[in-house]
C-alpha cells in the first residue's frame, strides 16, 4: 500500500517537473518572441526618424530617446568624430560631463577602452562599492556605477563609440549583449543612411553677389520648410543675356546685375518661401504650399520688375555718346512638387528645359 502511494506521487512528481519544463520553455520562447518584436518596433521607430524631414543631429538624438525610452537604460550617449574630433551628439547625460563622455576615445588617457576600439568587442566596467568611481569619470563620483562601451564602424573605419551607462554597480551583469549588438548595428545603419545628408547639410554656402543659399539648401534645412505642405509651386528662371552683359560691358557689371535681380525678388518674397541660386544664371523659387495658379501672377510681376532694372556699368568706361546700361531679361518655368515625391527630379526637369530653350525665350512656361 505505502509503496502503491509513493509510486503514485513519484509518477506526480515526474509529471510535475515535466509540466513545469514545459511552461518554462513556453515562457521562454514567448521572452524570445516579445523581444524579436521589440527589436522589430524600435527598427521600425529607427526608418521612421530616418524618413522625416529633420537635421542629421536631430536624427541621431531622436534614435537615442527611443533607445532609453523602449529599454529603461539609466544613460545613453553616442558620441561621432566630426572630422576633426570626437563630439557628443545625443545623450541624456547632463551637459557639465559631455567633454569627460567625449574623450574616451583618447587611449593615452582611456587604457581601458583601448582593446574595445581596436577588436570591436564591447567593453563591460563596473565599480565594485559604491565610494567607487569607473576609471574614465574625472569630476563625478556618483553618476554612473557601471559602463558598457560599444565602438562604431562604418566600412570598418572607426567613427565613435556608443556608451552605455547604469547609476549602481554590476547593473549589466545580466544583460544579454546580443540585443544590445543589434542596437548598435542599427546605430550604424542609421549612421551610414543619413552620411549623404550630412554631406548635403555640409555643403551648403551663401553666394557672394545674390547673398542666397545655394542649390544643397533645398535638400537639406529648406526642406523641412517645404515638406509642411502637400503640395508647393516650384520656380526656376535663368537670366538669358548674362553672358552678354559680361562679353559687352563687364563681368563686374554682370554680377550687379546679379545682385540687383536677387534684391528686387527677396524684397517680396514670404518667409515660407525658398530662394536660392541653383547653378550659375539659374536661380530656383520654391513657393510653400502654394498652387501654381496663385503663384503665377506674382511670377508675372517678378518678371516684369526684374526686367524693368537698369543697371550701370561697373569699373569700365564708354563714350561720352554712348548711353550703355545692363537690361536683364529671364526665361522662366513653374511646375508643381508634390509632397514625398522627388523634389531633385522636378528641378533637374526645369533645369534641362532651360538649358535647350532658345537662347533668346523670355517668358513663363508651365511644365
Amino acid at each position: 500500500m505505502i509503496i502503491g502511494v509513493i509510486l503514485i506521487l513519484v509518477v506526480i512528481i515526474i509529471l510535475l517537473m515535466v509540466y513545469n519544463m514545459s511552461i518554462h520553455k513556453k515562457i521562454n520562447n514567448f521572452n524570445s518572441l516579445n523581444q524579436k518584436v521589440t527589436n522589430l518596433n524600435i527598427l521600425q521607430d529607427f526608418m521612421d526618424t530616418i524618413s522625416q524631414n529633420a537635421s542629421v543631429d536631430e536624427k541621431i538624438e531622436q534614435i537615442n530617446n527611443i533607445i532609453i525610452e523602449r529599454y529603461q537604460f539609466k544613460y545613453s550617449t553616442i558620441v561621432i568624430y566630426d572630422g576633426t574630433k570626437y563630439v557628443v551628439k545625443a545623450s541624456n547625460v547632463d551637459q557639465k560631463h559631455w567633454d569627460a563622455l567625449s574623450s574616451l576615445s583618447d587611449l593615452e588617457e582611456q587604457q581601458v577602452f583601448k582593446e574595445s576600439i581596436e577588436t570591436s568587442i564591447p567593453k563591460y566596467i563596473t565599480v565594485e562599492k559604491e565610494g567607487d568611481r569607473l576609471p574614465y569619470q574625472k569630476m563625478e563620483f556618483a553618476r554612473a556605477k557601471s559602463a558598457l562601451f560599444f565602438p562604431l564602424y562604418v566600412d570598418n573605419v572607426y567613427i565613435g563609440y556608443w556608451l552605455l551607462e547604469g547609476g549602481q554597480p554590476h547593473e549589466f551583469d545580466s544583460i544579454d549583449t546580443t540585443i544590445l549588438e543589434v542596437i548598435r548595428n542599427n546605430i550604424v545603419s542609421i549612421l551610414k543612411t543619413v552620411e549623404n545628408q550630412r554631406i548635403i547639410e555640409s555643403i551648403v554656402r551663401d553666394d557672394k553677389y545674390s547673398t542666397l543659399k545655394t542649390a544643397e539648401y533645398l535638400y537639406g534645412e529648406g526642406k523641412k520648410t517645404i515638406d509642411l505642405y502637400t503640395t508647393s509651386t516650384v520656380c526656376m528662371f535663368r537670366i538669358i543675356n548674362i553672358e552678354e552683359i559680361n562679353e559687352d560691358i563687364s563681368r563686374k557689371t554682370g554680377d550687379a546685375v546679379i545682385t540687383r535681380v536677387c534684391e528686387v525678388i527677396k524684397a517680396n518674397l514670404a518667409n515660407q518661401y525658398i530662394f536660392v541660386r541653383y547653378m550659375g544664371p539659374k536661380f530656383a523659387i520654391v513657393f510653400s504650399g502654394i498652387e501654381k495658379s496663385s503663384a503665377f501672377s506674382f511670377i508675372e510681376q517678378m518678371k516684369e520688375n526684374v526686367e524693368a532694372l537698369e543697371i550701370e556699368p561697373v569699373d569700365v568706361e564708354f563714350e561720352d555718346d554712348e548711353d550703355v546700361v545692363a537690361k536683364p531679361k529671364i526665361n522662366v518655368i513653374i511646375s508643381t512638387y508634390y509632397k514625398g515625391t522627388a523634389l531633385e527630379g522636378v528641378l533637374k526637369k526645369q533645369e534641362e528645359y532651360l538649358d535647350h530653350a532658345d537662347k533668346e525665350e523670355s517668358k513663363i512656361t508651365e511644365l
